[in-house]
């Protein structure tokens, strides 16, 4: 196998929409493979979920994670049958960093399927329904804003949950913080500040709970050498031991995701190019604001042959 200048990468929770990953089952043995082995493995009919809905079911962060990873894990299948290339390094956002331990080998799908349907159980419990909240702050710079959060916790939870790059920072924590923090925010000439319709105040402290479930949860999983380095999302840095990735999966449910770090990194290891393989194309838009000069794609179609590396 042909290794390339080309960084593979995947999507994470939001990236989910209604008929996902149909065409590739209809059209790709390999693609329905993967479907098959997600059902067995965890009796959850993905199938029905991916391609009909509802998407209030689908919705729900204990569906949306295994579901996400089955599509993204399929779309991968299909450019390893049709391409034979591996590449330079592999990173995914949030979620999608077990997407990338599959493509890595360091994790087996069927583990990697189970115990991301135990992450989505665990995080939607460790907080109760409607005491979270995230919000999208654009156009305020990373420590100005971890400054604002600090002023406005007042004693609760809220701080940075993602950096995505072109002025894009998610925050998180207790709905009343966050509130204020948005309200801020605001005064302080952040372009556009959003609630974000999710589930769960995800990469924060209050995710505590989530982490040391997780921990439990990856105990008696066996993680294999890693046959390509992850870039991950608490350290941005390129990961190629495998005896680290279990403690790297817990904190990242607790720490925030540092995705244009990760990007950079991606470029400064050598990378030209990027193809984003699961469903949508959020990955995609926020690579080409951070690094223009990247090459980016994005895999999750029969219809995108002409999309895969072909060296």
């Amino acid at each position: 196998m042909k290794r390339t200048n080309i960084a593979f990468v995947f999507p994470g929770q939001g990236s989910q929409y209604v008929g996902m990953g149909k065409a590739l089952y209809d059209a790709c043995d390999v693609a329905r493979q993967v479907f098959i082995e997600a059902e067995e493995a965890i009796g959850l009919p993905l199938r029905r979920l991916c391609f009909e809905g509802p998407e209030a079911e689908l919705r729900l962060t204990e569906n949306t994670q295994p579901a996400i990873l089955t599509v993204s894990v399929a779309a991968l299948r299909v450019v390893e049958h049709e391409r034979q290339v591996q590449p330079l390094c592999v990173a995914g956002h949030s979620l999608g960093e077990y997407s990338a331990l599959v493509c890595a080998g360091a994790l087996a799908f069927r583990d990697a399927v189970r115990v991301v349907r135990e992450r989505g159980r665990l995080m939607q419990e460790a907080v109760p329904q409607g005491q979270g909240l995230m919000a999208v702050v654009l156009g305020l710079e990373a420590e100005a804003l971890s400054r604002l959060c600090q002023q406005a916790g007042d004693g609760e939870v809220v701080a940075p949950a993602n950096f995505n790059g072109g002025g894009q920072i998610v925050i998180a924590g207790q709905r009343a913080a966050v509130l204020r923090a948005m309200a801020v925010a605001r005064e302080r000439g952040a372009r556009r500040v959003l609630e974000l319709p999710v589930s769960a105040p995800f990469h924060c402290s209050l995710m505590l709970p989530a982490a040391e479930g997780l921990r439990r949860a990856l105990a008696d999983m066996t993680m294999q050498p890693l046959r390509v380095g992850v870039v991950t999302n608490v350290e941005a840095k390129l990961n190629q031991d495998c005896t680290r990735v279990k403690s790297l999966l817990v904190a990242q449910a607790v720490s925030p995701v540092r995705w244009e770090e990760s990007v950079r990194e991606m470029a400064r290891l050598g990378c030209k190019r990027v193809l984003e393989i699961g469903p949508g194309k959020v990955l995609s838009g926020l690579i080409k604001r951070i690094s223009p000069e990247l090459g980016v794609e994005n895999f999750e179609s029969p219809r995108d042959p002409e999309r895969l590396p072909t060296d």
